[in-house]
């Protein structure tokens, strides 16, 4: 039976991870347990090669210089120990990846528009573990400067696991994770190889069974069917499609968690189910664990977060929206789904503010 076309990112990621990138994640995996048993203090540099070995391997030398020169541009930036100033390179960063003209520059390099795409996603993801580095950078003291050095950005950088489509891991936790020595057990991470693997099977199962059987993506391209559907008909098209983008993440992130944890690092926790969620709030903390913590530490809580006043949340939260809104892309689709995301974490902290109230309570 034919697959539903439609979901790009899930057709877009299954082929490279056919023909490439599951063979280079395989070399990763060899690399790291063979550093991790004979020389355990190089294990970050090992896999740094590895991972500049690979970019160069599937994005070309001229891919491999554009995110290096990403990352020297970011720390020289930093090395003035301004915040603000390292969020202004990193927003330039980004609004370089939508220029026309460096636009088709990036599409002559490569034969095809998914060797094309699959820069652009890489530098995507690449401009916020070179955030994380620079703001991590800006804040440390003087003796740390050894454990924020180049040669670490470049490790953090270019750590494979995470390098095409993250998840994110900010630097502050990886850095302390990498640096930790831990007594390593081959029976151990075999196991945890095993049963990770028969996991994300059973998750890449389900996620064909749904786009082979269920159209979901076919169903929203065409608006004939959805003007003569019913709404409890539109509503469990909405649920459908909410559920296999769950599920495609588990996938997606549950690949490199693996690794993560081969590796001795602790991975972001894996997205909640969906349908398990009942408000904006809890979603956005425990769908991309990752890019929720980077968005707290980086924006949120510098802009003052809740301990604010009501106006200064109000701001915290709208420009947090904001970026990731820019960050996706920037389109105006994108600004109204922020917009609306804004929306709705306002009106529920701001019923629950309400509600705590101790005459409301007694009213209740």
């Amino acid at each position: 039976m034919p697959q539903d076309p439609m979901d790009f990112e899930w057709s877009y990621w299954v082929e490279w991870g056919r023909e490439r990138i599951l063979w280079l994640l395989a070399g990763h995996l060899l690399v790291s347990q063979m550093s991790r048993l004979l020389v355990e203090k190089y294990k970050p540099w090992c896999l740094m090669v590895y991972g500049m070995a690979a970019c160069w391997l599937l994005l070309g030398i001229k891919g491999f210089a554009v995110i290096l020169l990403h990352a020297a541009i970011s720390f020289a930036v930093a090395q003035f120990q301004l915040s603000l100033l390292t969020w202004l390179c990193s927003l330039i960063l980004l609004a370089t990846l939508r220029i026309p003209a460096v636009e088709e520059t990036k599409r002559r390099w490569y034969d095809t528009e998914n060797e094309y795409y699959l820069l652009l996603f890489t530098v995507s993801v690449r401009c916020l573990f070179c955030t994380s580095f620079s703001l991590e950078y800006c804040w440390h003291a003087p003796s740390q400067k050894s454990s924020h050095s180049f040669p670490w950005m470049l490790a953090y950088v270019f750590y494979y696991p995470t390098f095409h489509n993250g998840p994110l891991v900010n630097f502050d936790e990886f850095s302390k994770q990498m640096r930790r020595q831990e007594a390593f057990s081959v029976k151990t991470n075999l196991i945890i190889l095993i049963v990770g693997i028969i996991r994300i099977f059973f998750w890449w199962c389900l996620a064909e069974l749904m786009i082979h059987l269920m159209y979901i993506h076919a169903l929203y391209s065409s608006a004939l069917p959805l003007e003569s559907a019913s709404y409890w008909a539109l509503g469990g098209l909405a649920l459908a499609q909410v559920l296999f983008f769950y599920v495609k993440y588990l996938v997606l992130y549950g690949v490199p968690g693996l690794l993560l944890q081969m590796d001795g690092l602790k991975p972001p926790a894996l997205p909640c189910c969906v349908s398990l969620m009942h408000s904006f709030t809890e979603m956005w903390r425990s769908f991309d664990v990752g890019l929720h913590r980077f968005l707290v530490r980086y924006i949120y809580v510098p802009m003052g977060g809740s301990q604010s006043s009501l106006l200064g949340t109000l701001l915290s939260t709208a420009l947090t929206f904001a970026f990731v809104s820019y960050w996706h892309g920037g389109q105006s689709y994108l600004w109204y789904w922020g917009a609306l995301n804004w929306l709705g974490v306002i009106v529920e902290n701001g019923t629950k503010r309400i509600l705590s109230i101790s005459l409301i309570q007694d009213l209740i």
